[in-house]
């Protein structure tokens, strides 16, 4: 432990800033148990400069994603969700939180695992005013800093017994730790592929043939299953609105026989295929998934996504 002691009162706020800025950032180094060791070994009297150095590296790594959100929108979603464990959910839950309460959203995101590069890219995406960003980033981030600084001071000892632990088994101590995290990365990785196998057998439609269909006279019944603030902004023409989480609509009779497209707006159409494999087990066989989703429907169509303004 007196190795990490010194380290940190060496260079704590720099390995603070080093680490919250590559969390922030969006890699999986998580930055919360380096803040509560220098809370548990600092004390109340040493906060002020992980505090600080922390919150910098926030509005830094933060401001970037808002700018990149803003230049490039709806598509650095995809980017970033494509390298979250939980694609299918990691869009349309941050999207939700943010459409729903918006800039707000800031204050807690930093919280909620992967949310936080998500929600400053949405941010930028929807228009937010960027000093109203930095305000609500600002305070967001001191909350979620001074939390974790003030969890370490409250529980010092158990957080020095086991620094005294890793101290005193060193390489293996800190091996355990590493193979329950690559358990736990495996084990999501795995339960994320046997659900993308699982739903392979839902057949895709393109924009395109969707558009003949309907160039032909075959109007197929259309789903959508974005967030509720997001269908309300802008939908396919004609789309019905659908809660993923709740009962199956009710259809008429006709609806056996007619052509029915889901779409999302999630990696691999997850979310809508989702609902189509719902809608086939209750007896809908003729159900499709919207290849690429929303976003390839407004490229098809030469216009830019909607969204509210924040």
């Amino acid at each position: 432990m007196q190795d990490i002691q010194l380290l940190l009162e060496q260079y704590g706020g720099w390995l603070v800033f080093a680490n919250v800025l590559v969390e922030q950032a969006g890699l999986p180094v998580p930055a919360y148990p380096m803040l509560i060791a220098a809370g548990a070994l600092g004390g109340a009297a040493g906060w002020l400069v992980p505090w600080l150095a922390a919150t910098v590296a926030c509005l830094l790594a933060d401001s970037l994603w808002y700018v990149a959100g803003r230049r490039y929108g709806s598509r650095l979603l995809g980017v970033i969700c494509k390298m979250s464990l939980s694609q299918d959910s990691c869009i349309r839950q941050t999207q939700r939180l943010y459409l729903r309460i918006g800039v707000r959203a800031l204050l807690v995101c930093k919280f909620l695992p992967g949310a936080g590069a998500l929600s400053t890219v949405m941010a930028g995406l929807t228009g937010t005013a960027y000093r109203r960003f930095l305000l609500y980033d600002l305070v967001g981030a001191m909350i979620w800093a001074g939390s974790a600084l003030l969890l370490g001071g409250l529980f010092h000892s158990v957080v020095n017994d086991v620094l005294e632990i890793l101290g005193t088994y060193g390489a293996m101590g800190l091996g355990v730790l590493a193979a329950v995290l690559a358990l736990y990365i495996l084990t999501r990785f795995l339960r994320r592929r046997i659900l993308l196998r699982s739903l392979r057998i839902i057949p895709r439609v393109s924009v395109d043939e969707l558009m003949q269909w309907r160039q032909d006279g075959r109007n197929p019944l259309v789903f959508d299953v974005r967030p509720e603030a997001q269908r309300d902004a802008a939908r396919i023409p004609g789309a019905i609105a659908v809660d993923l989480k709740a009962p199956l609509p009710a259809l008429d009779a006709h609806a056996l026989d007619s052509d029915i497209v889901v779409y999302c707006a999630c990696p691999n159409e997850v979310s809508a295929a989702l609902l189509a494999s719902r809608l086939r087990a209750a007896g809908y066989p003729k159900t499709w998934a919207l290849r690429g989703g929303y976003e390839a429907w407004m490229e098809r169509n030469h216009a830019p996504p909607a969204a509210p303004s924040a």
